[in-house]
This record gives structure tokens, sequence and C-alpha cells, in this order.
């Protein structure tokens, strides 16, 4: 047993009257200096040859750098760093394990726009981040959390501009949620697309400030998304009141309409009196949920014949949409839980309403949009697919569906069966 491992066991021992937190603290700290010691062992392997006219060594160690505090998943460590000397033209050794002036690991930056975005303070970052990770936590403080929001807010401008020639949305959901922001009166209207990609993968699209979405607003977004190479999807899903759809049929003119029927059933719901909106609910979700499109128009007629003469402007709500409240039909079947509404995109965003109130709203209309920005990106890597992704081709290249069912295809892709029951409501 060599001095370095018999120390080990020391210390381990020591460490055994500690915590269970201070145990894995230790063991951490020491795994990290030994591999830190190999990789420059091998640094110094691979030029062991290399010599000046002298035969002196071009590359030796050269002691050790000044003791920092790091913080890892496992807690706050000291690090002594070994430093090489490398008097070759050119070159100079950066550990690929601890880069030099790190502080943190990426996986602890990671967890900072979560624990903001889930409602943290700034001002309680140390406390929180002291309790998971150990006293001397370095870089969470108030300010550093401050000059990480300014840093989401170069990263969404950023984003904004970024080129999308090669992404391919086959759907796309449209939806414009608000949110209080602090420092000013009007609230932020925020315009939010979420698309599909062709591999079945969501994606956020696009995030904009606009004005009480009006179609000017939404127009403005969408030329910007055609400006920048994104191509005309297959069908958009959207509440109906929105100034989007004037916008689409502007710069996507091709793009086929699906109505959201969670904002529908709300407004024709809003048309009648409480004591008969449970049965009038069943009804409408009877359309919604029909196996085909004969059997949801007959549903939405039962609908009409009995509240028609009463309550004249719900039945009016509901049929004045009734064929693009229908357009899912002539899609695949596995994917119709995705289209009948804008779920996809309400569901991640509801975080951010939810961090905007603890909050009492974000302090600019800029840093409000950073917030809903990072909260999507950072949520966006645990969206699920689409439903059977392999029928998005056969979308893409206008194959003909009846009821959710194949009838003719334009390309042959492998595996392209049409026979999925449709899901139920998201």
């Amino acid at each position: 047993m060599n001095e370095y491992t018999t120390q080990c066991l020391e210390e381990t021992k020591a460490d055994c009257l500690g915590s269970l937190e201070a145990i894995a603290r230790a063991g951490a700290g020491r795994m990290l200096a030994a591999a830190l010691e190999v990789e420059v062992d091998e640094y110094l392997q691979r030029a062991r040859e290399v010599r000046d006219e002298r035969g002196h060594a071009q590359v030796v160690r050269n002691g050790h750098a000044r003791e920092r505090t790091v913080t890892l998943c496992a807690g706050a460590l000291k690090v002594r760093a070994p430093r090489v000397h490398d008097r070759r033209p050119g070159q100079r050794f950066s550990s690929r394990i601890l880069p030099p002036y790190m502080r943190r690991s990426p996986q602890v930056d990671e967890a900072l726009p979560l624990l903001y975005l889930k409602g943290v303070s700034t001002g309680d970052f140390g406390e929180a981040l002291g309790a998971l990770l150990g006293e001397g936590a370095a870089g969470l403080s108030a300010s550093a959390i401050s000059r990480l929001l300014q840093t989401w807010q170069g990263e969404y401008a950023a984003w904004c501009k970024r080129s999308l020639a090669d992404k391919e949305y086959i759907y796309l959901w449209a939806d414009g949620l608000h949110f209080q922001v602090r420092l000013e009166e009007d609230r932020l209207a925020c315009l939010i697309i979420m698309g599909v990609l062709s591999d079945g993968r969501k994606e956020l699209i696009a995030l904009q400030d606009g004005y009480r979405e009006s179609n000017e607003s939404w127009a403005s977004l969408l030329r910007d998304l055609r400006a920048r190479g994104m191509a005309a999807p297959v069908l958009a899903v959207a509440d109906g009141a929105l100034g989007f759809w004037g916008a689409l049929r502007e710069v996507y003119p091709e793009t086929r309409e699906q109505r959201c029927w969670v904002h529908k059933l709300r407004n024709v719901l809003d048309k009648l009196p409480k004591r008969l909106q449970s049965h009038a609910k069943e009804l409408l979700r009877e359309a919604m949920q029909a196996p085909d499109r004969g059997a949801a128009e007959q549903a939405m007629q039962r609908f009409a014949r009995e509240y028609e003469a009463a309550y004249p402007k719900a039945v009016d709500c509901l049929l004045k949409d009734q064929e693009h409240l229908l357009t899912f039909f002539d899609f695949p079947a596995a994917h119709w839980v995705h289209l009948r509404t804008t779920n996809p995109i309400e569901s991640p965003f509801a975080t951010v309403k939810a961090r905007t109130r603890k909050t009492k709203g974000a302090g600019s209309r800029k840093a409000g949009l950073a917030l809903a920005y990072k909260l999507a990106t950072a949520a966006e890597k645990r969206w699920h697919k689409v439903r059977a992704p392999h029928l998005l081709a056969l979308v893409r290249t206008g194959a003909t569906f009846r009821d959710g069912r194949l009838v003719t295809r334009r390309a042959a892709p492998s595996d392209c069966s049409a026979d999925a029951n449709p899901g139920s409501a998201a």
C-alpha cells in the first residue's frame, strides 16, 4: 500500500465522523485531484521526446496553481490544479477536466436557471445552493444571478436572429400568453410559435412581444420567420380569436388551419348559463372526440338543435368555425391528439405564469421575454415527440388522409401504415 493510498484511507476514516455529504465531497475532491494528475501525466508522456538543442525537456511540470473553490453537483470543493510549462511555440497546456477560471461545473450552471425559473429569488440563491452544495458555493450571489439574467437576454437576442433555412416544420401551434411586467403598466403579450420537425421532435420556433396579439404583430413575426428561411408548414393550430389567422393567410396562404377545441369550448360555454354548461360540454366533447368527420358533424348539429332557439350566440360561435374545427380529420389519426388543441404551448408555459406570479412579474419586457425563452429552451429537451412520427413524411409530401386513414400517397416512404386509432384529447 503506497503513501498516497494510506493518506486517503486516513482521510476517509476522519470523514466518517462527519455527515454523508461531507464524505461524498471528500471523495469527489480526491477523485478530481487524481484525475487532474493523470491528465498532466498523459500530456507530459506525449511530449517526452521533445527536447531543445541542449537536450532539455520542452514540456515539464510547474508546481500547482493557487487553491480555488469549484462548485460541483457534489458540493463546493477546494482544488489546487497542477500546472505545466510548455516551452514549444504556440503550445499551451489547458485542462479539459478543469478549464482555467472555471468556478462552476456545467451541470450547476444548468441548475441555476431552473432554480430561478421555478421561483427562487436572486437574494435566496446563496442560501438555497448552500443547503444543497455546502458552504462556500462560489459565484452564487444575487449579483451573479443578475449577470446571468443579462446573459439570457443576449442569448435570446441571438436566438431571434438564427437562420431557419435548414428547418422543416410539419405542424405548428400558435398562441398568445400574457405576463405581468412589474415596472410597466401594460402586461406583456407574448406571441409564441412551436413546431414539429420531420422526425417528430417539438421545437420552439418564435417567442416575441406583440401588441395585444394584433394581426400586424403576428404578421410581423411570420414575415420575419419567412425572411429567415422558414418554409410553410402543412398545418397550423391556434385559437380562433387571434389576429394570427389573418397574418397566416397573408404570409403562408398554403398552410391549412385548425382551430383549438379547448378555446372553442370555453368561448361557447361562456355564452350559456352555468346550469346548462355541464351537459353542453358533454355534447361538445363528443364532437371533438368523434371517430370520424361524419360523427363530429352530427354531434355539432345535435348541439345546434338543442340550443339554437334559446342561445343562438352559442350555436353561432360553434358553427361559424365548423370547417376549421374539423380539419384534423384530414391528417393521420395518431396525430389527432396533438392537433385538436394548443395544449403543447399552454402546458410548458404555465410554469412561466407561475414564476411571474411569485415575483410579481418580470422587471421589464426584455427580462420577461428572456425568462420565457429560457424556460422553454430548458424544458425543450424533455418534450415528448408526436405519436407515429414516421407518418410526418407522408403529411409533408401531400398524402391524402380521410378520417385519419391513408387514402393516397405521393411518395412511398417505408413503414408508413396510417391505421392508427385516434388518441384521446390532450
